[in-house]
């Protein structure tokens, strides 16, 4: 069974290629004619000198297969090789253009079969036929035609310096013919190997980019879901309130409707932070897409309170530095939890928030609620932006109902945690 090598190899030959072997074809043939009539006028073999009609048959026997050596690069050798000893057992006036030709059949096995072991067996098996031959030929000249004070005289007579300098030009020749085949074909696997790689990493790099937006639009999508989310939910409530209290109580009336426009002011501005991070030319990737932070957890607690949902907020431990974008997301968690009791806890729900600082490098936030237990909540985006920032900062997160009613969201974050590792 033939074995192929395994390793990347040179594509097919292509149209330019098959064009280019006809050309060699034919200039094989117009030189292989060429050379047969001036070796046949110089008379290179004397009496024994074949016929012009076998040197005719064997200019095309040389020319035709070279027009296919890139589809079947063994086969050709072998009947250029064939060819070319036929050819001087049976003294046809043509060498030159011969030697050339089996040049490059047998260069065109090393640089071209995608079987290696069978271009190595086919030009081994020709190189070593070869000088077999021309041994025996070197030897049967040598007894016919040198003198015996000639053979006497040693290994510097005329006839040993002709073995020997056939000997090396032949070598060199076939010698050359496998080595430049060889280095032929190991270009042409590194070239293919670099071009796939090149493909793989154009690949690579383009799934990057989608993957990249991809996570753009994601934080986009959180960040407008937790503002308008938000503002929008303390508006709607505030709404409601005012109505209800327009005829019995027109300052708390005012008031709401203040809190309303506070809050709308305060969705436009986060929306214009947003906005402007996102038109930023080179902003960091890790800039975080608002001012708000731990910081903030006061007014948002007040903010809360005043549109209907009685919060209190707790701070426990020695505050320390956080990250700017844990902060953030803290944030935004405490927001959207804050949001969700509003909008499912119904009457008469409560809040409390707790910032904690522990001793062993982690700052937790707890936010939970009394209002309705829900066994099995059903998760919206808002569960899935908080799962989210949590995930970005390293955190830990649950997300449930409490034994005792109510629910609770519990974030807790390690403040040694690198955000730039998650990927």
């Amino acid at each position: 069974m033939a074995v192929v090598d395994a390793s990347p190899v040179r594509p097919g030959p292509t149209a330019r290629d098959r064009r280019a072997d006809l050309v060699l074809a034919l200039v094989i043939l117009v030189g292989a004619v060429l050379s047969a009539t001036l070796s046949a006028i110089g008379g290179i073999y004397g009496d024994e000198q074949g016929s012009m009609q076998l040197a005719l048959v064997y200019a095309i026997v040389l020319a035709v297969p070279l027009a296919f050596r890139r589809r079947w690069p063994a086969t050709v050798a072998v009947i250029i090789s064939v060819a070319y000893f036929a050819a001087v057992t049976l003294r046809i006036p043509e060498v030159y253009v011969g030697n050339i030709a089996m040049f490059i059949a047998l260069y065109t096995v090393g640089a071209w079969s995608t079987d290696r072991r069978r271009a190595a067996v086919v030009r081994i098996a020709i190189i070593i036929g070869m000088f077999a031959w021309l041994v025996i030929v070197m030897y049967r000249d040598a007894l016919s035609s040198a003198e015996e004070a000639e053979v006497i005289a040693g290994a510097f007579s005329p006839v040993v310096a002709q073995v020997m300098l056939t000997i090396l030009v032949n070598a060199l020749y076939f010698g050359g013919a496998y080595y430049f085949g060889e280095r032929a074909w190991a270009s042409a696997a590194q070239r293919t190997a670099l071009e796939a790689r090149t493909a793989e990493l154009e690949a690579e790099r383009e799934l990057t980019a989608a993957q990249a937006v991809a996570l753009d639009r994601v934080g986009i999508a959180r960040e407008l879901h937790d503002v308008v989310a938000h503002h929008v939910s303390v508006m709607g409530v505030q709404a409601g309130a005012a109505r209800a209290t327009l005829a019995t109580d027109p300052e708390a009336s005012r008031r709401l409707l203040a809190g309303i426009e506070t809050s709308a002011r305060e969705a436009i501005d986060e929306l214009h932070r947003l906005l402007d991070t996102l038109r930023t030319p080179g902003a960091a990737e890790d800039a975080p897409a608002s001012t708000l932070g731990l910081d903030t957890l006061p007014a948002l607690v007040a903010a809360s309170d005043a549109a209907g949902l009685e919060t209190t907020f707790t701070i426990i431990g020695d505050p320390v530095p956080v990250p700017p974008v844990t902060a953030v997301n803290l944030y935004r968690i405490a927001q959207e939890a804050l949001t969700n009791a509003r909008r499912h806890g119904g009457p008469g729900t409560t809040a409390d928030v707790r910032l904690r600082y522990t001793d062993d490098g982690h700052v937790e936030l707890e936010v939970v609620n009394t209002g309705r237990a829900v066994q099995e909540p059903r998760p919206g985006l808002g569960q899935l932006g908080m799962r989210e920032r949590a995930a970005a900062s390293g955190a830990r997160i649950e997300i449930g109902p409490r034994d005792r009613g109510g629910f609770r969201v519990r974030v807790t974050v390690p403040l040694h945690f690198d955000a730039a590792a998650v990927s």
